[in-house]
C-alpha cells in the first residue's frame, strides 16, 4: 500500500536496502520487487506514491531494473505490475501530483470499477461474503446466517461514501453486535438507518406553524412498530413486549398501519 507508510520505509520495502544504508540497516534486505521476480506485483493506492518512489517505479517499468537503497549495482527484475487507486490520476497528472510518463506506462489496460452506490446489486453478495469472513474470524462465538430483509434494504439504500471498505466495516460491526442468527437494523449504525445526530431531531418541538398532529403521531407510532417488529424478526408477541403493549393492542396497531407480523403459531 503506497499510502500506508513513510517514503523512506516504502522505498526500503519495495526495493530493499544494503547493509549500512542507514542506522538500523544491520544486514542486506531483499525488497518486494526483487522477491516478486517472474511473478505479479500489486501496488495499492498508487496515486499516493511519493514523487521519488514514482521515479524508481518508472525505471522498473522502462528498464526492468532498480537499485537497492544504499546500493550502486542495478538489479534486474521481470514482473507484471497491477496498480490500483481511488484517485483520479488524470487530474493528478494535470496538477503535477503524479508523473505523466509513469501514468501512461501503467495505463496499458485500464479497468474502472464504479463506486458501490452505482452497483447496489453487488451489496447483498458482498455482505454475505463479509459475514462469512467474520463468522470465521470470530470463531464459535458467532454464526450469523444472513441479514433480515428490512436491514438489507437499509444497506441497499445507503450511499456508501466509504465504498466497499465502509460496507465491510459495518458488516463486521453488525456481526459483533448481533445477538441472534440474523443481522437486524438495530445492529446497523445511525447513518445507514438515516437517523440524524441527536435524539431531539426525532421529536421536533412545535414550530408555531400549523401541523397535522394526528398524522405526525401516526407516523411516529408506525416507525416504532416497524423497529420493534424488525428487532423481533416479525413476531408480534415479542414486539409487544419490547413496546410494553398487550398482544391484543399490538395486533390492533399492526393491522391499523397495514404492517406485516407473525403470530406464535405461524
Amino acid at each position: 500500500n503506497c499510502g500506508a507508510m513513510p517514503e523512506n520505509l516504502l522505498e526500503s520495502e519495495l526495493f530493499g536496502h544494503e547493509k549500512g544504508a542507514f542506522t538500523s540497516a544491520d544486514s542486506t534486505k531483499i525488497g518486494l520487487m526483487e522477491a516478486a521476480h517472474k511473478g505479479t506485483f500489486f501496488l495499492d493506492e498508487i496515486g499516493d506514491a511519493p514523487q521519488a518512489i514514482q521515479v524508481k517505479l518508472l525505471r522498473v517499468l522502462q528498464e526492468k531494473e532498480f537499485t537497492r537503497v544504499g546500493g550502486t549495482k542495478p538489479i534486474k527484475t521481470d514482473l507484471r505490475i497491477i496498480a490500483a487507486t481511488n484517485r483520479d490520476l488524470t487530474a493528478c497528472v494535470k496538477e503535477k501530483l503524479f508523473r505523466e510518463d509513469l501514468y501512461y506506462r501503467l495505463k496499458v489496460i485500464s479497468i474502472e470499477i464504479p463506486p458501490l452506490r452505482e452497483r447496489r446489486i453487488d451489496i447483498p453478495l458482498l455482505a454475505r461474503s463479509f459475514i462469512a469472513k467474520y463468522n470465521k474470524e470470530y470463531g464459535q462465538e458467532k454464526n450469523i446466517a444472513g441479514i433480515v430483509p428490512e436491514a438489507l434494504k437499509f444497506l441497499e439504500n445507503y450511499d456508501w461514501p466509504g465504498n466497499v471498505r465502509e460496507l465491510e466495516n459495518i458488516i463486521e460491526r453488525a456481526v459483533v453486535l448481533e445477538t441472534g442468527e440474523m443481522i437486524k437494523s438495530s445492529s446497523l449504525p445511525d447513518e445507514v438507518l438515516g437517523i440524524p445526530d441527536g435524539s431531539d431531531d426525532l421529536l421536533p418541538e412545535f414550530s408555531g406553524q400549523p401541523i397535522d398532529l394526528e398524522e405526525t403521531l401516526d407516523n411516529y407510532e408506525k416507525n416504532m412498530l416497524l423497529g420493534a417488529l424488525n428487532e423481533s424478526e416479525g413476531m408480534i408477541s415479542k414486539a409487544a413486549k419490547l413496546l410494553k403493549l398487550s398482544f391484543r393492542s399490538m395486533r390492533y396497531r399492526v393491522k391499523k398501519h397495514n404492517l406485516k407480523g407473525k403470530n406464535d403459531g405461524d
